[in-house]
């Protein structure tokens, strides 16, 4: 069993990554986690006929939805705004990824970790720091 958990799935990036993940044959089990709207997604995506299972979870599921998990995709945070600079998404983003990776080490320590949530060139850092801190930090 493959279970792929996208956190940010209710997201303009998640919702579609979502559809797009839910058709491969490699994946068996995809669980959406968003603060807001994710088992409604799951309950859209739930009607397209493949072999994988999804189920949505809400806010306080996090920990339920990251359990187990092979693969994790983080399209997390907020997008970047007109006249918003890089260092006012990282404000944002930065404490939204951190929280997620705090989620994964305790839940999916041996999971791959894919972040897309800008910017990426500091949110992955930080996801890379939160697991060395619970030492399960695996550079491949």
């Amino acid at each position: 069993m493959v279970k792929v958990t996208i956190c940010g799935a209710a997201g303009g990036i998640g919702q579609p990554l979502s559809l797009l993940l839910l058709q491969s044959d490699l994946i068996t089990q995809l669980a959406l986690f968003d603060v807001v709207n994710a088992p409604g997604v799951a309950a859209d995506l739930s009607h397209i006929n493949t072999h994988s299972t999804v189920k949505g979870y809400g806010k306080e599921q996090m920990n339920e939805a990251l359990k187990d998990a092979h693969t994790v995709v983080i399209p997390a945070g907020v997008p970047r705004k007109p006249g918003m600079s890089r260092d006012d998404l990282f404000k944002i983003n930065a404490g939204i990824v951190r929280d997620l990776a705090e989620g994964i080490a305790n839940n999916c320590p041996n999971a791959c970790v894919l972040v897309i949530s800008n910017p990426v060139n500091s949110t992955v850092p930080i996801v890379c720091e939160v697991l060395k801190k619970h030492g399960v930090f695996n550079p491949k």
